[in-house]
Formats: C-alpha cells, sequence, structure tokens
C-alpha cells in the first residue's frame, strides 16, 4: 500500500517545488481549498482524472501532518 510519501512529492522546478500529488502538478494546497469549498471527491477526481481515491487520502494526510504549510500555500495564492 503506497504511503503518503510515495504519493506527495515536492520537486524543484514543478510548481514553484509545493507538495503535489504523485508526479502530477496538482497541488496539495488546491485539492484543500477545493474541499473547505465542500467540493467533494467524486468531484475533484472528475476535475483531475488522473488523481486516484488515494491520491486525494494522501494529500488529506499531508494537510493533517503540515497544516500550517498548505495554509499558507492557500493564504498566498488567495491574495494573488
Amino acid at each position: 500500500m503506497p504511503t503518503t510519501d510515495d504519493l506527495i512529492r515536492k520537486t524543484p522546478g514543478v510548481m514553484g517545488g509545493e507538495a503535489c500529488a504523485r508526479t502530477t502538478r496538482v497541488p496539495v494546497w488546491v485539492l484543500v481549498g477545493y474541499r473547505k469549498l465542500g467540493v467533494t471527491h467524486d468531484r475533484l477526481l472528475e476535475f483531475y482524472p488522473t488523481l486516484t481515491q488515494p491520491d486525494l487520502n494522501a494529500a488529506w494526510a499531508y494537510h493533517r501532518d503540515h497544516t500550517a504549510e498548505i495554509e499558507d500555500a492557500i493564504r498566498r495564492n488567495e491574495e494573488g
């Protein structure tokens, strides 16, 4: 079974080094932001068809374990 470390990666030069789902360019903060707006897991998987439910679970776990990092990224991106 994949771990959060297997499914969430920070890659220099990809999305500014933000934590992303696997090898995608989908940052955890984007997924968390959508979740806060009430977007369902099923809808997120429709928005991002390359993601899987384990990817979302890893994103939520990463957010739980790195709350300040993700909340700061959400704030920075909301401010533009």
